[in-house]
């Protein structure tokens, strides 16, 4: 069985378990996915990988658990020689991340986790969580829809129809029903103690998919643990805030937002001017980019005109230009 997976970025290896259904092409072609990642991409290698079933890799001969989901995550650590690594958990991904941290303390130096649980039949009621299988089952159209609304209530009517698109393209209904399922019988409460790793769990108070107490009664239960309470309702990071979600995972790791490249003035960017960069350098307009990010137009121009100010620059071209230099110096 083949597992493909992608690296991108310099430095110490900042390993990202799939969070739900994925497929690392279809994912990478979304402007705002790339910019989630842009800033992390500066000081980490980020890995990331699909799993057995969707997107790029091969299928699973059998019924997927965590067992087999941390046997993944290990094979792709090991097959890049990764003794000593960050984790990123988001999502579904929080709970392989969890029980690899538990059982190999000596590999994870820090631990992120988002968006996260430890015990999945807390996620909504028994009935809940039958209706939202059998509906995939029956119509993975409509289920994939529901899902969108779902994961990204914040997001633009083009992002939701978007991400479905990516949910039917990168796995089949029956694959989707059966990924949900082991999502809401994963059980990693156990295990929480045994987390040495230092850890940061952030959380949108008004997360629509993974309940914020669930976030919080994580966070309670690892040793050492710090909580961040972020706002919004959009599950996944891309959404909504996401420069929250970057500023906070780079304090943690120990990084600035800066990147000067070599020949350029010195200049701070925060993380969300690094991501309206990478998608000036992508061609979007203020508008575009503005639906991107779910901000308002107006907060995109002023986020641009004060990246041409710390840059030095003038015009969108050298700000593009500015952000290839800096890409091709990673």
């Amino acid at each position: 069985m083949r597992i493909a997976y992608a690296t991108v970025g310099r430095g110490p290896a900042l390993l990202v378990p799939a969070a739900w259904i994925s497929h690392l092409e279809l994912w990478w072609q979304d402007p705002a996915y790339r910019a989630l990642f842009a800033p992390l991409t500066g000081i980490r290698t980020v890995v990331q990988y699909d799993r057995p079933g969707c997107g790029l890799s091969e299928p699973w001969p059998g019924r997927q658990t965590l067992g087999t989901e941390l046997e993944v995550l290990r094979a792709v650590a090991d097959h890049l020689e990764l003794d000593r690594l960050d984790l990123l958990g988001a999502s579904m991904g929080a709970p392989v991340a969890l029980a690899f941290a538990a059982a190999h303390p000596a590999r994870v130096a820090r631990l992120v986790i988002y968006g996260g649980y430890a015990d999945g039949r807390r996620i909504a009621t028994a009935e809940v969580r039958t209706a939202m299988i059998a509906m995939i089952q029956a119509h993975w159209g409509l289920g994939s829809d529901v899902l969108a609304d779902v994961f990204l209530p914040d997001a633009t009517a083009e992002t939701r129809a978007h991400f479905a698109q990516l949910q039917r393209g990168a796995a089949s209904a029956h694959f989707a029903a059966e990924l949900l399922a082991q999502c809401y019988e994963i059980r990693v409460d156990d295990l929480l103690n045994q987390v040495a790793a230092p850890t940061l769990v952030l959380h949108r108070r008004d997360d629509r998919a993974i309940p914020y107490r669930l976030g919080r009664e994580l966070a309670a239960g690892i040793p050492g643990a710090r909580l961040v309470s972020l706002t919004g309702r959009s599950h996944f990071p891309y959404v909504g805030d996401a420069a929250a979600v970057v500023r906070a995972i780079l304090e943690f790791l120990g990084e600035s937002v800066a990147t000067p490249s070599p020949g350029q003035p010195p200049a701070t960017l925060t993380a969300r001017q690094l991501q309206v960069a990478a998608l000036v350098a992508e061609g979007l307009t203020n508008r575009q980019i503005a639906q991107r990010l779910g901000i308002e137009e107006r907060s995109a121009e002023g986020h641009l005109e004060r990246i041409r100010q710390r840059l030095g620059v003038t015009s969108r071209a050298q700000v593009a230009a500015w952000w290839a230099r800096d890409a091709a110096d990673r």
